[in-house]
């Protein structure tokens, strides 16, 4: 079975939903995100979880190893046009090594659009008729880690399979 790169775009809050369900769990330097003023843009790299492969056998070839890093991630851009400004909270922009993990994405008052990361870290876009557009770069890597949350109901992980976690970032 091949899988597919995700291509999508949002330009309201149903639309919204969609985009921040497939970039729960991304993480990113804060080095890998930019405010384009000039452009009226705002840019992120991010490393996403590919939460749509989850549940499914990885394509081509078994291997012996495949229990090992049975999820997969892969690079991820997200663009925001009709950005007028861009206000960060919880995370100093200068420390560009920071990792950030991505909760959600939301349509705040005003059609406005907030980035909610861990920790309580935030990023709040304003603008006109904002559009977001997220698009899959490259081929997607192995990885045996599963971001889990505290009020999931998953099973609790077995030595062979870690749950991703901020301060575990084995296999990302």
């Amino acid at each position: 079975m091949t899988m597919t790169p995700i291509r999508l775009r949002a330009e309201d809050a149903e639309d919204l939903k969609v985009v921040s369900a497939c970039l729960q769990d991304a993480i990113l330097p804060v080095g890998d995100m930019c405010f384009q003023p000039a452009d009226k843009r705002f840019v992120m790299v991010v490393n996403r979880f590919r939460w749509e492969a989850a549940d499914q056998p990885r394509p081509g070839p078994t291997a012996d190893d495949d229990d090992l890093a049975p999820y997969e991630r892969v690079h991820c851009g997200v663009r925001v046009e009709g950005v007028t400004a861009a206000k960060l909270r919880g995370f100093d922009i200068k420390n560009r090594g920071q990792l950030l993990e991505l909760l959600s994405i939301e349509m705040a008052e005003g059609g406005r659009i907030t980035l909610n990361f861990a920790g309580g870290g935030g990023v709040l876009l304003e603008g006109t008729a904002l559009r977001v557009m997220v698009e899959d770069l490259g081929e997607p890597w192995p990885t045996g880690c599963r971001p889990c949350h505290p009020d999931d109901t998953a099973p609790e992980p077995s030595p062979d399979h870690p749950q991703d976690h901020p301060q575990d970032r084995r296999g990302v």
